[in-house]
């Protein structure tokens, strides 16, 4: 059973505006990581798709790279959260202010 390319395309953004929406809502750096997950996976799914639709394997290639670069969001995203709870005691967003030079 072969699904369209139009119905994959569908999927990854509709799940990209959701980790859009996540990320824009700016509640805790948790919350943010987390819509940039599912942005990052609905690339990965627009790649794929894209490219059994063309016979070519450079999108599934592409989606290795992905994956590599969500694995470092998401370590770089666990140390941020440690040491927001171990300074500060919370995960707010804005907390993280102090790399503005005030």
């Amino acid at each position: 059973m072969n699904v369209p390319l139009s119905h994959v395309l569908a999927v990854a953004s509709l799940l990209f505006a959701i980790g859009a929406l996540c990320a824009v809502a700016r509640r805790s750096i948790l919350m943010i990581l987390v819509g940039v997950e599912f942005m990052l996976t609905a690339a990965g799914i627009a790649f794929v798709g894209a490219s059994l639709a063309w016979g070519n394997l450079d999108g599934q290639a592409a989606v290795l790279i992905v994956m590599g670069l969500a694995a470092a969001e998401a370590g770089l995203g666990l140390a941020l959260l440690v040491h927001g709870r171990r300074s500060g005691g919370t995960a707010s967003i804005d907390d993280y202010n102090r790399l503005t030079g005030e």
